[in-house]
């Protein structure tokens, strides 16, 4: 009897605190709706609104990391008249922000996914992280072991850039996540 139950209690627990880390990471929190810059979309209620940088950056979300990892994970939302570039040039812009083991540029994943109301092309890759330092802000340090899950969304008139950069496996899983809100995005012209 005394073996069954803490058999029980042990499974509780573990239990527990798989809850408790699936939420933090956002899979079945509730959801918020934020608006940035044209752009509409639902994140998990644990992603935190944060202040931006700079005023390219129309939202940012943070996510605290898991256990064993040691920075939080970032989402930056940036809203570009004209696009910015084609989706091609950006997706090769962010690759080129990461390097493999060897210091070579690592591969990265490009697909088309389906968001409310407009194709978004979804990318990821990982490695070490050399963030790109803009004139005016202070660099930023390199991060080790990092990831990044993107999205880009081109219209007519705006280019919408969701870039998302945190520890491997605080990214993991966030993914979910991240898919979930690449599937609630919605385009309005500014």
């Amino acid at each position: 009897m005394k073996r069954t139950y803490f058999q029980a209690r042990r499974f509780f627990g573990v239990a527990a605190s798989l809850v408790v880390a699936a939420g933090l990471m956002g899979a079945d929190d509730p959801k918020k709706t934020v608006e940035a810059g044209g752009v509409t979309f639902k994140a998990p209620e644990s992603w935190k609104s944060v202040p931006t940088k700079s005023q390219m950056r129309k939202a940012q979300l943070r996510v605290e990391p898991i256990k064993g990892d040691d920075f939080p994970a970032d989402l930056v939302v940036y809203v570009f008249p004209g696009g910015a570039g084609s989706v091609d040039a950006n997706v090769e812009r962010w690759q080129k922000q990461f390097k493999d083991a060897d210091g070579k540029t690592p591969k990265i994943e490009s697909k088309k996914v389906k968001a409310k109301n407009a194709e978004a092309t979804r990318v990821e890759t990982s490695g070490l992280y050399h963030p790109t330092a803009f004139p005016g802000m202070p660099a930023e340090p390199d991060r080790p072991n990092a990831r990044l899950l993107g999205a880009i969304v081109v219209t007519d008139k705006y280019g919408y850039f969701l870039k998302m950069v945190g520890p491997d496996k605080t990214m993991k899983e966030a993914s979910k996540a991240f898919d979930e809100l690449i599937s609630s995005l919605e385009v309005g012209e500014n």
